[in-house]
């Protein structure tokens, strides 16, 4: 008997060091839209909080994107970080996503959350123009700067603007839609078409203009408002304008659908949802939170300042296709 009671006790021991061994070497799997600091930055804080490491690939939209798509029947990843909402609303649509509804998004405000709980926005997303000060003043001394989308229209900055490439990247094709929205679509493609010509570089990365007017290669980009600030911040002579009639969006998390770390994926979402991993964020990036218990950083923009139209997400997921084709025959080189 106290035979038997010994080899019982040592393959319960087995099972529970087992048991134990595994909860450790839980793993996370992130795709990630966001910049390498900041998700390295919260994969960390993410492994201290809950003892889950994590493991991210960082790319554009567009390649993140048609990721999740191909490998749909076999995710590699678990969790999509980052992204305006149109690209997540297509994935749900592809039934590329799953549905959870996480609880700390309980009192998000309704443009942050979807229909089907496939994503959550985490942070809002405004575009403006960057403006490199000195650049501009060497260049273009005795115009006045550009307060409005119309503004970048002048022949004079040809050349002298950055803006993304709309078929590569989330925050271009929000700007595409920005336009489209408020002036209609007729309008809209006359604007872009105006405005393609005087563009001196389509980079495929969201982060490239801020970085590149910052720099002071180029004197204006197309931006996301909080990235300029970040640059600003760092003691790069450049300013943000935020012009009228801007869209708003949030950047937007999602598990994709049948991910092989499910648990993992559902607690990491809590976690980019909570009010420590945004106020975080804001400090790095100027990021102004979804969460309302976050406190956004000094020098943020805030929602207040800005004038923003009331941007369809849906309609700019559905349209996504027919406005790239539109783009590259009517815009692109």
């Amino acid at each position: 008997m106290k035979k038997l009671l010994s080899i019982t006790a040592a393959v319960l021991l087995a099972f529970t060091l087992f048991g134990c061994k595994e909860e450790k070497s839980e793993t996370l799997k992130v795709y990630s839209i966001i910049h390498d600091e900041e998700t390295q930055m919260l994969l960390d804080l993410f492994e201290k909080e809950t003892g889950i490491k994590g493991e991210y690939i960082r790319a554009t939209t567009g390649e993140l994107v048609n990721r999740v798509l191909s490998e749909k029947a076999d995710p590699q990843a678990d969790v999509l970080l980052g992204g305006a909402s149109s690209y997540h609303i297509l994935l749900s649509a592809d039934g590329a996503l799953e549905s959870y509804k996480s609880p700390v998004a309980k009192d998000f405000p309704s443009y942050a959350l979807s229909p089907d709980n496939t994503y959550t926005g985490f942070c809002v997303l405004t575009l403006g123009i960057g403006i490199n000060s000195k650049r501009f003043e060497e260049k273009f001394p005795g115009i006045a700067r550009p307060a409005t989308w119309e503004d970048l229209l002048n022949p004079a900055f040809k050349d002298e603007i950055v803006l993304t490439n709309p078929l590569a990247s989330s925050t271009a094709y929000l700007f595409v839609q920005n336009q489209l929205q408020r002036l209609g679509w007729d309008a809209g493609w006359k604007y872009l078409e105006t405005l393609a010509p005087l563009v001196g570089q389509f980079p495929d990365s969201g982060s490239a203009p801020a970085k590149l007017v910052g720099t002071g290669e180029y004197t204006l980009g197309v931006s996301y408002i909080h990235a300029v600030e970040k640059y600003k911040d760092q003691g790069f002579d450049v300013e943000t304008v935020a012009p009228p009639q801007s869209v708003g969006d949030v950047d937007c998390i999602s598990i994709l659908k049948n991910a092989k770390n499910m648990n993992a994926a559902k607690k990491f979402t809590d976690f980019i949802l909570g009010a420590k991993a945004q106020e975080e964020m804001s400090k790095i990036d100027f990021t102004i939170p979804v969460n309302s218990s976050a406190r956004i950083r000094d020098g943020a923009v805030k929602i207040k300042d800005l004038d923003l139209i009331e941007y369809d997400s849906k309609k700019a997921a559905d349209e996504k296709d027919k406005a790239l084709k539109e783009w590259a025959e009517r815009c692109a080189d």
